[in-house]
Parts: C-alpha cells; structure tokens; sequence
C-alpha cells in the first residue's frame, strides 16, 4: 500500500516543467499519500468500504456517551443517522410535587435536545426527533408505580431499555431503513451467526450489563455498543479531540427519562401518602414514616430517627400493619439474606441447568456474589447464594454473569435467610 503511494504521488506530480522524480516540493505536496500508504493497509479500507454500506441509527440524547459512539461509527465508515427520544412530559403526566425544573424558561430535555442537534451538526449527521411519551407510559412507567403500590422498589431503567430503547425505537429505525441501533452504553456485544451475547463493559466502574439484562439474543441482534470498548476517561478526552460542545457536560442522573426529582414527592403526584409508624426491631415506637413504599431495604437517609447509639437502617416492612422496621448499626441481622426467589427470567442464550454455578448481582455496582441456581417453575429461579447478601430488595434485578458475559436476569421476587423469609 505504501509503495502504490509513493507512485500515485510521483504521477500525480510529474509535469514537463518539473521532471525531476523526487524533487522536494513534490515531497511536501504529497505527503499526505505517503503517511496514509503507510497508516493504512488493504483491510482498513476493505473495512471501511464495508462498513458504508452498514446504516446505524445511534441514540443521541445530548450526552458524552451517545455523543461519542455517534463520531466512532461515522469515523468507522457507517451509514450514521441519530434520533432522539422524548419519553416524558411533566404537564402531560401531572409532573408537578419533586419538580425542580417546573420554574426553568427551558426545560433539561429540550436543553439535552440542543445538545443532541449541535453535535449532529458538527458531525454532519442526520438528527431525528421522536416522542414515544405514550409508549413509555404504558410500557413502562404504569409498571413502575404498580410495583411501588405493591412496596417493591423496581428499577426502570432496566425496563426501558427493553421496552423502548431496544423495541419502540427499535421499530422505528428499522423503518427509517437501519440495519443497527448504537447506544452509548458501556457494554458490549458479540455478533456470532445467530447468537448474540452480551459481555461487561471494559470499565469497571461504568458496566451498564446490569441494565441490559432483560435484552433478548434477537434484540442484541442489531445492536451495536461503540464505546463498550473504552473507559470513561478516553470517552471524554476523544469527545475534546474532537471540539465536540458535550465534552465536559454532566452525566445525567435520575429516572430514566424522567431525569432529577425529589423522589419521595414525585411518587406523591402518583400515589397517595400513607403515614405510619417506624418500629425498632425489638418492637419500640422511633418514629414516625410518610408511606412504606417511599423507603428501600438498607436505607440510611431521611428515616428522621434521633437517640444515641448507631445509626437507623431500614431493614424491613410489615405490609399489613403499615409498618417501617428498623434496625441499628449497617451491620444489623435483618439485612442479610441467602436464598432468593428470581422470577420473570430471562436468559440471552441457551438455558440454565440446576444446581448451575455462576455469579449474580443484586444491584447495581454491588459486588458478584457467587451463587447456584435451580429452577421452581419455567420462568423462575431459586438462588442460594454462598454467603449472607446484604439488602437484597424485592423489585431490584438480579442478574447473572459467567466472567465478562452478561447471561441475562429476573426480578427479585421473595428474599430468605435459610428457610425464614423476609418482611421485605
């Protein structure tokens, strides 16, 4: 390659004026070709040539994340569109107690929206806007509150990226054409004929597995992770590179789509407050609490309990008496558990066999615990755990690994220590 180089260059340049074959201007002139003839071999380009036939819709919400996958697949040669996806409307869903953004002259979706269309712009990428409010109300958001009314504590997070981002949007950019969605999750994902499996992004401390792990083989299909491949800090030093205007913006927190709330108020738009009393583990009157539902097991903060000795953790809920049980010191009994019922299991690729070793995490950035699963019925799993779990919480995912693959997950359905289950 780098000798087909030197002679396009050398043809390139030659003139009757200056005949001279490697005469030093057409050296300056033309070493752009020579330094690609020798960057650049026969497979990159085949690579590329390929690629422009691939279309990819990328997920573009205005952050670093997305923002960067989007700039590696067009800098990969990929046929690159964006959309980007409005999920909620707080005058439309009585988004009004916990709202600190009701009082803004622009709201944080429209301004991540601006962001999503000057990164298109400085890429020259096609922007797409589309509003799935609707879809994600049904499919999603009316299972959130139906779990807080049954005082578990779901993650909708992990829901959405089924049910919206790797079905509705996915449908939707099938139908602009795609052959692949990106997004920029810190995952990744092999391609190997008709299966597809999920691996642990290559940063530690940004793994998004966990929210990934009710994703089918056929939904992994057509998904590509651009950024599964990088750690955070390379993901923000390629974004400056770049002069792209996200480079140093936040990292969105919150419910997904929903972004920042005062949670306790925000569930009080959607379900009414029931107060009751907080009850030590040996029985005693502490306190005082706003409705169980607003509490998870292993909570700290905002139990409002004074007195000397450790602090307050929540370490269960009595459902029938309206109770909130604490207990004190983080180290308290109550909180740990071995035996878990899993249901709504979903597994990627292949099945489970019983008495199956492998690892699971309870929550999200929690430590894998080595666990055996054996199955109750098709679609439910028990899971003993090797030691006690702390704060293992029914509504919370567990997901299951085996190394770097991610092999898919349930909801925590019943938490035990031994054979007594928790009033969790």
């Amino acid at each position: 390659m780098f000798v087909l180089s030197v002679v396009i260059a050398m043809i390139l340049g030659y003139t009757g004026e200056n005949t001279d074959i490697f005469c030093w201007m057409r050296i300056v002139n033309f070493y752009p070709f020579f330094y690609l003839g020798y960057v650049i071999s026969i497979e990159d380009i085949t690579k590329w040539l390929e690629n422009k036939k691939i279309k990819v819709i990328v997920g573009l919400s205005g952050g670093v994340d997305s923002s960067v996958a989007l700039l590696k697949l067009k800098e990969q040669g990929y046929d690159v569109e964006a959309m980007y996806m409005r999920n909620w409307d707080s005058a439309i869903n009585n988004d009004v107690l916990g709202n600190p953004d009701l009082m803004d002259e622009v709201c944080p979706q429209e301004r991540d929206y601006q962001d999503a269309k000057k990164v298109a712009h400085q890429l020259g990428i096609q922007l797409h806007r589309v509003d799935f409010i609707e879809e994600y109300w049904d499919s999603v958001f009316s299972f959130f509150l139906s779990e807080y009314k049954k005082n578990r504590t779901p993650n909708p997070d992990i829901l959405c990226n089924k049910e919206i981002k790797f079905k509705t949007f996915l449908d939707k950019a099938i139908a602009l054409g795609a052959d692949y969605i990106a997004m920029g999750h810190y995952a990744r994902v092999i391609h190997d004929g008709d299966k597809h499996y999920l691996l642990r992004g290559i940063d530690e401390n940004k793994d998004q597995t966990y929210f990934l792990s009710q994703l089918s083989s056929a939904q992994l299909a057509k998904a590509l992770f651009p950024i599964g491949d990088m750690l955070k800090p390379s993901v923000r030093e390629l974004a400056r590179k770049y002069q792209l205007v996200v480079a140093d913006k936040k990292d969105s927190t919150g419910v997904c789509f929903i972004g920042e709330r005062n949670f306790k108020e925000f569930l009080m738009n959607y379900i009414p407050a029931t107060p009751g009393e907080i009850i030590s583990t040996d029985g005693r009157i502490v306190g005082h609490h706003d409705g169980v539902m607003y509490y998870t097991i292993g909570q700290r903060r905002g139990l409002h309990i004074g007195g000397p000795g450790e602090a307050w953790f929540v370490c269960g809920k009595d459902t029938t008496k309206n109770q909130l049980i604490v207990g004190q010191g983080k180290d308290t009994e109550l909180l740990y558990a071995n035996r878990v019922i899993v249901t709504d299991v979903n597994i990627i690729n292949g099945t489970f066999s019983n008495n199956q070793k492998m690892t699971a995490k309870f929550r999200y950035r929690q430590p894998d615990e080595e666990i055996t699963v054996s199955w109750v019925n098709e679609n439910t799993l028990e899971v003993k755990c090797s030691r006690p779990v702390k704060a293992i919480t029914p509504g919370q995912a567990c997901v299951f690994y085996d190394g770097e693959y991610c092999l898919g997950g349930g909801t925590i359905d019943k938490v035990y220590m031994d054979n007594i289950l928790r009033k969790y």
